[in-house]
């Protein structure tokens, strides 16, 4: 894994001194990237909404202080965040002191630090310091020192904070995380407002690096090991979007390297669910087309004395990477190297499958992807495509590379979790002299208590935790859909992110809530009455049913119409009835007024309910406007479905077994009476019942069989295990 620093966009104190630290590791030092997640503060736990920072190192390691950050930084990077004496001590005291934003305590300590500074240019030695960059952070944060800098109420305060303010990184980083704040939280206000064009026009006016209209080449290469989830979603668009936005092609490519995992269903349940999201390749590939081409590039690498074939143990090889230790084997002879490869590992036998074939970079390299990396693996299981042809397979560093160059491709548009690999991409181009191809790197989105790991999501499925790969609670394209989400309402979201850097984790609502933008104005609208204890009112209406013809959508007419039928025995929901007073006059909507004259109860349950029409009292002096139905035989009975989260944590960190945070129960039913409507509906049909919410078919009406529906969420819905989301 790499770097990941996430920071709150709400945190009592702005993580400005660690943004400083990491922005300015990432200019100097070239070997290493921070990718920096902004965090919806809705995500945030309330319990930890003073942290504005949080650091997973590449070793696994989590820091969630400002302090301890900068801290494991200037251990890290000491020729650029300089752990000089006293550093450590200098900002522990601005981290602690100088965000306080009440003058009369926070004056005392200004004095002692402008005392300090006396004589300095800087906080603590001849040069920038982790001191410095918690010092100065930590007053640009405080919206007191505004004026009090300007007017040099302290003076050598201000002449030291201008000098480093002189230094275009540090104002910059502000920028930056203004700028990125921003960009979150448009894109949560597009949730909610549907603003959709002004969103598209500011989050994807970027530059892609020598992009020529007519001439743009983009590659989505999903592994056909799993079905398409959000994530990937997210790639196929952004490339489908700059394909066509500069007038050029589009490549669907399957990245078939490894048979293991890969199954010609998931290869059809891609094209499907690509087709589904409007997604069409000017062309479909396949790696496995470049088997033997890759092949050959590969015995080129040997004899450039680029690669090498090792056999060393895997735990071994793994520690020695880690340490920056030379492999015995790197310094094999070419003769040795290309039998092994071409006879051993091509003919997958016994001393072929204890070998595998490295790239020969940089064994001490400070970036530990070009710390010979692995190219090529034996697997003697049968490939779906080729079958036993091959018993050796790229891995996904080489294949990439490779095939983006021979296939024309001119902009490889990838999510930041790979950017500590660029450099490795453009060395394998580089040895074997392909062409050049620019990559660029966007923000993956996450949700909030959600996995998107195949290998997690199989587990699932494994275990018969869900039915299989399209479960309503699975953040697959099928999943979702299953769900009620809408391919306006996912592309819409997916629209709206762009191709920013930034890695966000996001509250689901926000997605949801865009999809009922979508629904609100087309979905029908019925009435359904939860079966338990349903509440019988004895009306002195007509005494056979009658019916008639109403709009199923009363703000669009070219929905259609329903058949409503009236009688002299109605039902409402208990959670109605039990508020229902002797004497009270109530509205049934879309009917009329109703009084009151006996609630029946047994208990705290009320079993029946006396009331007279009065169909001339005015509503609008009614407190309860209630659902009704027919109490007749065309009440249809459903089953009213809805789902909580799989896991029980916001966000799983690298430590965390997902095992360990499972929601204990996560599907929901309600048995219900619905209207005669219902019987109509087809599978995937979207409808609203009146005061209860949106509802996808998954099972339509079959005599004698409820008809299952599934509560689409909008982005307003109660976590059944947690707080409301």
């Amino acid at each position: 894994m790499s770097f990941i620093l996430s920071v709150a966009t709400k945190a009592t104190a702005v993580a400005y001194p660690v943004l400083l630290a990491v922005k300015i590791i990432d200019e100097i030092v070239d070997e290493v990237s921070i990718p920096i997640e902004f965090i919806d503060e809705k995500s945030v736990d309330p319990t930890k909404a003073d942290i504005g920072a949080k650091l997973v190192t590449p070793e696994g390691k989590t820091y969630e202080t400002q302090l301890e950050i900068l801290t494991y930084l200037s251990e890290k990077f000491p020729s650029v965040v300089s752990d000089a004496k006293e550093s450590q001590k200098w900002a522990e005291f601005a981290l602690n002191h100088l965000y306080i934003k009440n003058f009369k305590v926070l004056s005392t300590d200004l004095e002692t630090l402008d005392a300090h500074l006396n004589l300095r240019s800087f906080v603590v030695g001849n040069g920038y310091s982790l001191a410095d960059y918690a010092v100065w952070g930590a007053l640009r944060a405080n919206a007191l020192m505004g004026s009090i800098i300007k007017n040099e109420v302290y003076i050598n305060i201000s002449r030291w904070y201008n000098l480093l303010a002189s230094d275009k990184r540090f104002e910059n980083t502000i920028e930056f995380y203004t700028k990125s704040v921003n960009e979150l939280r448009k894109s949560l206000k597009a949730a909610s407002t549907g603003g959709k064009k002004e969103t598209h026009k500011a989050n994807f006016d970027i530059d892609l690096p020598g992009a020529k209209i007519g001439e743009v080449v983009t590659r989505f290469p999903p592994e056909p090991s799993g079905y398409l989830h959000i994530g990937h979603a997210k790639a196929a668009i952004l490339n489908e979007y700059f394909a066509h936005n500069y007038k050029g092609k589009l490549i669907i490519r399957f990245d078939d390297t490894n048979p293991t995992k890969e199954k010609e269903e998931f290869q059809d349940s891609i094209i499907e669910d690509l087709a589904l999201l409007g997604i069409k390749g000017d062309k479909v590939t396949y790696s496995s087309d470049y088997f033997d081409t890759m092949y050959e590039l590969a015995i080129q690498m040997i004899k450039d004395g680029n690669a090498y074939c090792d056999d060393t143990p895997l735990e071994k090889m793994r520690e020695q990477r880690m340490v920056g230790e030379p492999s015995e084997r790197r310094n094999r002879s070419i003769e040795e190297n290309l039998t092994i490869f071409t006879q051993e590992m091509k003919n997958g036998t016994e001393e072929g499958l204890k070998n595998c074939l490295r790239a020969k970079i940089d064994y001490t390299a400070a970036n530990k992807t070009l710390r010979d990396p692995v190219l090529y693996r034996c697997n003697l299981t049968p490939h779906h495509r080729t079958g036993t042809a091959w018993k050796m397979y790229p891995l996904y560093d080489f294949c990439v590379p490779v095939v983006d160059s021979i296939e024309g491709v001119t902009h490889a548009l990838r999510t930041n979790e790979y950017r500590d690999r660029n450099p490795q991409y453009e060395w394998i181009q580089n040895a074997l002299k392909l062409r050049h191809v620019n990559i660029w790197d966007f923000g993956r989105v996450n949700f909030v208590r959600t996995l998107l790991s195949k290998r997690k999501l199989q587990w699932f499925v494994d275990k018969k935790y869900v039915a299989n790969w399209d479960d309503p609670r699975f953040p697959t394209v099928r999943g979702v859909r299953r769900r009620g989400m809408t391919v306006e309402g996912l592309r819409n979201f997916i629209i709206s992110q762009g191709p920013s850097k930034n890695i966000i984790n996001l509250d689901w609502s926000v997605i949801w809530a865009l999809n009922k933008k979508v629904i609100d104005p087309i979905a029908p609208r019925f009435t359904a009455v939860d079966k338990e204890n349903a509440v019988v009112v004895n009306l002195d209406g007509p005494a056979e049913p009658t019916t008639e013809q109403k709009p199923k959508h009363k703000k669009n007419a070219e929905v259609g119409l329903k058949s409503v039928i009236y009688a002299n025995k109605v039902l409402i929901d208990q959670a109605d009835a039990v508020a229902i007073e002797d004497g009270e006059e109530i509205t049934f909507m879309d009917w009329g007024n109703v009084i009151v004259e006996k609630v029946h109860k047994e208990g705290d349950v009320v079993k029946s309910i006396d009331a007279k029409l009065h169909l001339d009292g005015d509503f609008r002096k009614t407190s309860k406007k209630l659902t009704w139905l027919a109490d007749t035989s065309d009440k249809v009975e459903v089953d009213l479905v809805d789902f909580d989260h799989l896991i029980t944590k916001d966000k799983l960190e690298e430590e965390d077994n997902f095992e360990d945070f499972l929601t204990p129960e996560t599907e929901f039913h309600t048995k219900a009476y619905a209207d005669l409507n219902v019987r109509s509906l087809k599978e995937s049909d979207v409808i609203q019942f009146e005061r209860k919410g949106y509802y996808r078919v998954d099972k339509p009406y079959e005599q004698g069989k409820e008809v299952v529906l599934y509560t689409i969420p909008d982005g307003k819905t109660v976590s059944r295990y947690g707080a409301k989301k």
